[in-house]
């Protein structure tokens, strides 16, 4: 597929967390801030400088304004996943002038260079949806300054896996609308009836998958299929194809999460040297 063809097959995030928001909760607020305490290793983010590469729902953005930030800056290509984030600081933060929201692609190294710089650069479950994974990655290191953070999310590399769901992507955006569930559901029991059964016939409490799985990232089950079944452009890497890019570009590796080989997003935490 060719890039004039993988722009026109696009996956409208910010549809489906306009949904997601619609409904989001305290509890899920509290446990993405406790996502980002968790990977920065740290309990405050008071003085950061905190750039949100593809804010998406905007959650992780309300997150580290929560956790002290004195500045956010957000942006996504996609301008429902943009409006979403001003409907969150519409509710949380009315008259803060500490958090700006804007449409910008990460592939605009012009844009990125027209930011400046910041203390911590997160992009989660983003880049390599953009067509153009490694230039994304790149562009990552526009805004790093000296000392500062950077914390990805990056589809793991399953191999044969990753092609099957390249194809079934691919099906689910070139559907219409009506049709899209066709695709939808067997996903459904694919990716989480193993999980699901287990509950009910080992454990006894079949709804203990449903109760637990905000405590993730705050995130729903549902908003997270949907993503992950319409996410493309769709690209994957392994662990340390990451880890080595990077440290070529003169970072280190602080943390590591990864899937233990299945689906989903492998994260990293790097740090840029203060040279």
């Amino acid at each position: 597929m060719n890039n004039t063809e993988m722009k026109e097959l696009r996956f409208e995030f910010g549809e489906n967390w306009g949904r997601f928001i619609d409904n989001l909760t305290e509890t899920q607020i509290v446990e993405a801030e406790n996502s980002l305490k968790f990977m920065l290793r740290a309990e405050s983010l008071t003085g950061k400088r905190f750039l949100d590469i593809g804010n998406g729902s905007g959650l992780f953005s309300l997150a580290a304004l929560r956790l002290g930030a004195s500045y956010v800056r957000s942006f996504d290509y996609d301008i429902q996943s943009v409006n979403c984030a001003r409907e969150l600081k519409r509710r949380f933060f009315p008259n803060s002038t500490a958090w700006q929201i804007e449409q910008g692609s990460a592939l605009d190294e012009a844009y990125l260079n027209s930011l400046g710089k910041f203390d911590v650069v997160y992009s989660w479950g983003v880049l390599h949806h953009t067509g153009s994974m490694w230039q994304a990655l790149q562009n990552t290191l526009i805004p790093l300054a000296s000392g500062s953070t950077l914390f990805i999310s990056i589809y793991n590399d399953q191999g044969r896996m990753s092609r099957f769901w390249t194809v079934i992507k691919r099906a689910y955006n070139a559907l219409p609308s009506k049709l899209k569930f066709l695709v939808l559901f067997p996903s459904f029991f694919l990716i989480y009836g193993a999980k699901i059964a287990g509950d009910i016939f080992l454990r006894g409490k079949p709804l203990n998958f449903f109760k637990n799985y905000s405590k993730s990232r705050g995130m729903s089950p549902w908003r997270d299929l949907v993503d992950w079944v319409g996410g493309y452009p769709f690209e994957v890497a392994k662990p340390d194809d990451i880890i080595e890019f990077y440290i070529s570009k003169d970072l280190e590796l602080r943390r590591l999460k990864t899937v233990g080989g299945g689906y989903g997003c492998n994260e990293f935490v790097f740090q840029k040297d203060n040279h």
